[in-house]
Order: C-alpha cells, then structure tokens, then sequence
C-alpha cells in the first residue's frame, strides 16, 4: 500500500521532503495524538500504531494541507468517497491506512515530533 499511495501524491504533484520507515513507541504515539489520549478508544489506536513499522512523510506543495486531507477521505472508511485513500482502501476507523495534519499549526508540531527541527 505504501507504494500506491505515494504514486498518489506525487501524480498530484505534490513533493517529498522528508520520509522515514520507523517503528512507533508508546512515548511517540502519546505525542502524536496528545488529544485523544484519555479518550476510551486510544489503546485501540495506540495499539494499532505501535504494531509495525510505520512510513512518515513530509509532503510539500500548494495548499498541500487541504489537498492531502481530500485525497485521503473522511476519517470513518463508510463515509469516504471512492476514489480517496480510505474510500479504497480502509475498513476501520481504528487500523488508519494515513494521517494528515489539520492545519500549519498542527503541521508544525507533528513534523517537529517525526521529523525534528530541522525540517
């Protein structure tokens, strides 16, 4: 999947700047979805993403934010458009295929996390 979904973005024209296979511990995740971590379904989340190996990306292009959120669907897959990300591809809402920041702000924050400052 992670190969389909790249050709995705980048037949949008939209840019990879920064990308890095990893795998997500308990301390990350916790970071990464600070909002949700006392809701009742965050171990399913938790769970979900520390299990594997996970693709980070940073992705650049115009209005880049809103694109990629597009592209990707709403978040519960029986909602989601065929021809998005998780229209095609999700069943759950649980076992997420992709991520997409919100906005600049949480943009910011999220690639600082995976990516460092640097980026």
């Amino acid at each position: 999947m992670v190969g389909e979904i790249i050709a995705r973005y980048e037949r949008k024209g939209l840019r990879i700047r920064a990308m890095q296979l990893r795998h997500v511990d308990a301390d990350l995740a916790a970071k990464h979805y600070a909002e949700h971590v006392d809701a009742p379904y965050y171990p399913a989340v938790e769970a979900f993403i520390t299990c594997g190996p996970v693709v980070a990306l940073a992705l650049e292009g115009e209005n880049a934010i809103t694109i990629v959120r597009a592209m990707h669907g709403a978040t519960d897959p029986s909602e989601a458009r065929p021809g998005t990300v998780r229209g095609d591809y999700s069943l759950s809402t649980r076992m997420n295929l992709v991520h997409a920041s919100d906005s600049p702000k949480s943009a910011q924050r999220e690639l600082a996390l995976w990516f460092g400052q640097d980026l």
